[in-house]
C-alpha cells in the first residue's frame, strides 16, 4: 500500500519511521517532508497546506492512506476534501477540528458539555479585556490566549498586570499571530502538573495512548517563552490509575460522544493538554492531531502495527484493533536553533548524525532539517530530536542524552532537564 505523510517536522518523520515497518507499506511519500523523511521515502514538493496539490497526487499516485500531521490543513479542511473524492484519509474534519482552531470554540464547548476546564471569558477588542483586568476581575497569575492557530506560541502566562496587557497587546494590536489574534480567551490560572493524553477515535470508540509529558518553555526549570516543544518524555506513572480513568471517562469519552450529538463526529487522533489539578485533571486545550514532540516518545512504544490502527480510523471501526504497548519509558530531547523561538538562522551543517542514532534504542528525529549538495542542514528552529527507549526512566534519559553528547551544529540550543520531572515522581512513590 502507498501512504502520503503530510507535514515537515518531527512528528512526520516518527510516523514515517513507524508506519515504514508495516508489513503493509510499500511506498511512503511526505509532503514536504524533511532530510529524515528522504532517508525513508520519496519527499514531495508540495507544501502541507496545499490541499488541491496534496489531492493530485494522492488521486494519480494511487494512494492507499494520506495521514495528516499537523493542525493548519486539518482546520483548513483538507479530510472534508479527501473524503468527498473517496480518498482514504486520517484525521478529522474540518467541523470537529474547530476543537483546535478555535480555543473559543473549544472553551465554549467544554462549558457546554460539563468537561473540566478553567474558569474564563472571551474578548474581540483589547480595550475590554484591559479594563476587566484593570479592574481586579481576575486574579494574578493569569492566562491570555489568542484564539487561532499559534504554533504552539500564542499562550502567555501572565505574572502582572504589565505583563497581562503585554500580552494582549502582542496577540491583537500587534498582531503577532496574525488571525489568531481577533479574539482573546483569557482564563484562571490552574495549579498543577501538566501532562499530554492522546488517544485514536474513530467517531464512537477511542483507543488510548500512554500518557507523556511535554516541555514547552525554551529554557531549563520551564523558564522563558513557550515553544512548539522542547523535549518530553512517555512512562505510564505521569497519570495514576484515577487520573487515567477521569481522563477517558470524563475529559475524552464525552468529548466524542458530544461532538458526533452536534454532528461533527470525531475521528483521528485527538489530544488532551491536561493539567493535574488538587480536584483531578482538568483540560488546558485539545489539539486534533499527534503531538510533536509526543509523537517521538508514544510510538516508540508501540509494538504492533500503526497502519492497521490508522486504517481502522480512516475506515470508521477500531472495534476490532488491539494495540500493543511497551512499559519501556522513552525519552526526547529537542535540539534548537539558537535564538528560538524568536529569530534565528538556517543553513548550519548539521554533524555526528549517524554516530548519534548507532545505538539500535536510539533514533534522530529530524525536524527543522535539509538535504543540500549532500550535506544535512538546519532549516527550522526545532532540528531534532534526539530519543531513547530503555528499561527504566534513569536509563532512557542517559541514553539520550548520550546522544545528544554526539550531535552539533552552530547555535545548537536544548534543555538539560527533559525527564527530571519524572524521576522526581518517580522517588515520590518509592
Amino acid at each position: 500500500m502507498k501512504l502520503l505523510i503530510v507535514g515537515s517536522g518531527g512528528r512526520e518523520h516518527a510516523l514515517a519511521w513507524k508506519l515504514a515497518q508495516s508489513p503493509l507499506a510499500t511506498e511512503i511519500y511526505c509532503a514536504p517532508g524533511n532530510a529524515g523523511t528522504a532517508g525513508i521515502g520519496e519527499n514531495l514538493p508540495i507544501r502541507a497546506e496545499d490541499i488541491t496539490g496534496l489531492l493530485d497526487f494522492a488521486k494519480s499516485h494511487d494512494i492507499g492512506l494520506t495521514v495528516i500531521g499537523p493542525e493548519a490543513p486539518l482546520v483548513a479542511g483538507v479530510v472534508d476534501a479527501f473524503r468527498s473524492a473517496g480518498l482514504p484519509v486520517a484525521g478529522p474534519a474540518r467541523g470537529a477540528a474547530q476543537l483546535e482552531g478555535s480555543k473559543v470554540f473549544a472553551k465554549d464547548f467544554m462549558r457546554r458539555h460539563g468537561i473540566p476546564t478553567a474558569a474564563y471569558r472571551v474578548y474581540s477588542d483589547p480595550q475590554s479585556a484591559v479594563r476587566d483586568l484593570d479592574s481586579g476581575a481576575y486574579g494574578f497569575p493569569v492566562v491570555v490566549k489568542a484564539d487561532g492557530l499559534a504554533a504552539g506560541k500564542g499562550v502567555f502566562i501572565c505574572e502582572d498586570l504589565r505583563q497581562s496587557r503585554d500580552a494582549i497587546s502582542a496577540i491583537m494590536q500587534e498582531r503577532q499571530f496574525g488571525d489568531a489574534g481577533d479574539q482573546v480567551v483569557i482564563e484562571e490560572f490552574l495549579q498543577g502538573e501538566e501532562a499530554s493524553f492522546m488517544v485514536f477515535s474513530d467517531g464512537r470508540n477511542v483507543l488510548p495512548m500512554p500518557p507523556s509529558q511535554d516541555h514547552k518553555a525554551v529554557y531549563d526549570g520551564d523558564r522563558g517563552p513557550n515553544t512548539g516543544g522542547m523535549g518530553a518524555y512517555s512512562i505510564d506513572s505521569i497519570l495514576s490509575p484515577a487520573q487515567l480513568e477521569t481522563a477517558i471517562e470524563k475529559i475524552v469519552k464525552p468529548v466524542i460522544q458530544a461532538m458526533a450529538a452536534e454532528g461533527n463526529p470525531y475521528t483521528g487522533v485527538l489530544y488532551a493538554g491536561l493539567m493535574l489539578t488538587a480536584q483531578g485533571p482538568k483540560v488546558l486545550e485539545f489539539n486534533v492531531r499527534f503531538g510533536d514532540p509526543e509523537t517521538q516518545v508514544i510510538l516508540p512504544r508501540l509494538d504492533s502495527d500503526l497502519l492497521e490502527i490508522l486504517l481502522a480510523v480512516a475506515a470508521g471501526d477500531l472495534s476490532g484493533v488491539r494495540p500493543v504497548w511497551s512499559p519501556d519509558p522513552v525519552v526526547s530531547i529537542v535540539l534548537a536553533s539558537g535564538g528560538y523561538p524568536g529569530a534565528y538562522q538556517k543553513g548550519k551543517q548539521i554533524h555526528g548524525l549517524e554516530m548519534a542514532g548507532e545505538d539500535t534504542n536510539t533514533v534522530v528525529f529530524h525536524a527543522g532539517t535539509e538535504t543540500r549538495e549532500g550535506k544535512v542542514l538546519t532549516n527550522g528552529g526545532r532540528v531534532l530530536a534526539m530519543t531513547a527507549r530503555a528499561r527504566s526512566l534513569e536509563e532512557a534519559i542517559l541514553r539520550a542524552y548520550e546522544g545528544v553528547n554526539k550531535l552539533r551544529f552552530e547555535g545548537m540550543y536544548y534543555r538539560h532537564d527533559i525527564g527530571a520531572k519524572g524521576l522526581r515522581k518517580k522517588r515520590e512513590l518509592s
